[in-house]
């Protein structure tokens, strides 16, 4: 009997997160936010480079890429280190690649981009799986919340404010700050988190990647990819539909941008309350919101007093679904996260970069740009399908 859900009877529930929690989630904000300030000084870097805007946007591809197949094959190559170790040298191998970006030429900074995306995915994987194991099971998805809400406050206030700051000091002082955050997050690992990994049995290889063989684990990877390039494919596209549909002035599109990522923090701090005992319910919640917004934003996106709370509330749907994803992650790989773990970054990863394509396909036709918030709509709903077919396998059968 595959027992898969996440409430656990008779455990202890604890009042608030352990201290290291938030130190993970602090550690994640300053290493995301080179993923979101790179898009906002993209000419500058072309221009110091000397390279055309295509060729400085493929540094973009290189971290993705990075992330996406740097996760599993780390968690598997760091199982036998003390996960306090994983973190530090991902932090560190992360602060360098930076670092040697910032010191090289163009393909210098490229090859960077890549091993800092292989670092950044490591990290993020270790991170999620150390949350769990300071916390009681009752508190897995709310303590994975919190680590995943300093990618939100990177993609509100990091990113944001390492455009700022790159636009008074040149292009690579934002990624200074971004490397001089790393190594206060390494200081705060080395000195709040225990050596040790916490609950759960001694890790092993084999039963990572029996574990990883688990249809329902698949199930929920490819739930992660859908809901994921649902609301990013809306989101990537969302400065361009605000300037060219609504009117909306150029001054204000920064502004309206990080209401979608006020939403994502408070919809990360919804979904981790309530995700331990309801998690489906989060994710179906989630999910239809997404479709339902994604529709509304496609037919009143001229209309600006509708779009901006539109975004606000779409950014609620779209992460009150991650702490979800992972308690449903951690809950059917408990006894061997790690792998899944990293493999659940990399799905995150996947569903974002998939997006470019499937806006191509329909704008090199011919399709109005908002087709995006269209084929958002139906990725969301794709996605419901599958939430119901996990809810499914997850009830016992009836005696």
């Amino acid at each position: 009997m595959d027992t898969t859900t996440t409430h656990v009877d008779n455990a202890p529930v604890s009042r608030s997160m352990p201290a290291g929690v938030y130190l993970l989630g602090f550690s994640l904000f300053a290493m995301g936010s080179a993923e979101f300030l790179l898009a906002g000084v993209l000419p500058a870097v072309a221009a110091d480079l000397d390279v055309t805007l295509s060729s400085a946007g493929m540094l973009i591809t290189a971290f993705a890429l990075g992330v996406v197949v740097g996760g599993p094959p780390f968690a598997v190559l760091s199982l036998g280190w003390p996960r306090r170790t994983a973190l530090v040298a991902t932090q560190a191998v992360f602060a360098a690649g930076v670092a040697a970006g910032l010191l090289g030429n163009y393909p210098v900074l490229l090859v960077s981009r890549f091993v800092s995306g292989l670092a950044y995915a490591g990290f993020f994987a270790v991170a999620a799986v150390t949350a769990i194991g300071l916390v009681t099971p009752d508190r897995n998805a709310r303590a994975s919340g919190v680590v995943v809400s300093g990618l939100s406050v990177a993609m509100v206030a990091g990113g944001p404010m390492g455009t700022l700051i790159s636009h008074f000091t040149g292009w690579r002082g934002g990624f200074w700050v971004v490397v001089a955050l790393t190594l206060a997050g390494i200081a705060g690992v080395l000195f709040g988190l225990p050596a040790t990994g916490g609950r759960g049995p001694a890790p092993s290889v084999a039963r990572e990647l029996a574990v990883l063989r688990k249809p329902l684990l698949w199930n929920i990877f490819g739930i992660t990819v859908l809901t994921t390039g649902a609301y990013m494919i809306s989101f990537n596209y969302l400065a361009a539909m605000l300037s060219d549909i609504a009117g909306v002035s150029e001054v204000w599109i920064p502004a309206v941008l990080a209401l979608f990522g006020i939403g994502a923090f408070a919809g990360l701090s919804i979904g981790g309350r309530i995700s331990d005992r309801r998690p489906h319910l989060a994710l179906l919640t989630g999910t239809i919101g997404i479709a339902i917004l994604s529709i509304l934003l496609a037919l009143t996106m001229s209309h600006a007093w509708i779009v901006v709370p539109a975004v606000f509330l779409l950014g609620i749907a779209a992460f009150v679904l991650n702490p979800a994803l992972y308690g449903r992650v951690f809950a059917i790989a408990g006894a061997a996260p790690t792998l899944a773990g990293a493999t659940t970054v990399s799905a995150f990863q996947l569903g974002i970069s998939a997006t470019p394509v499937l806006a191509a396909v329909a704008l090199n036709r011919g399709a109005a740009l908002t087709s995006v918030c269209v084929i958002g709509a139906g990725l969301a709903v794709a996605a419901v399908a599958l939430i119901l077919l996990d809810r499914a396998r997850q009830r016992p059968p009836a005696s």
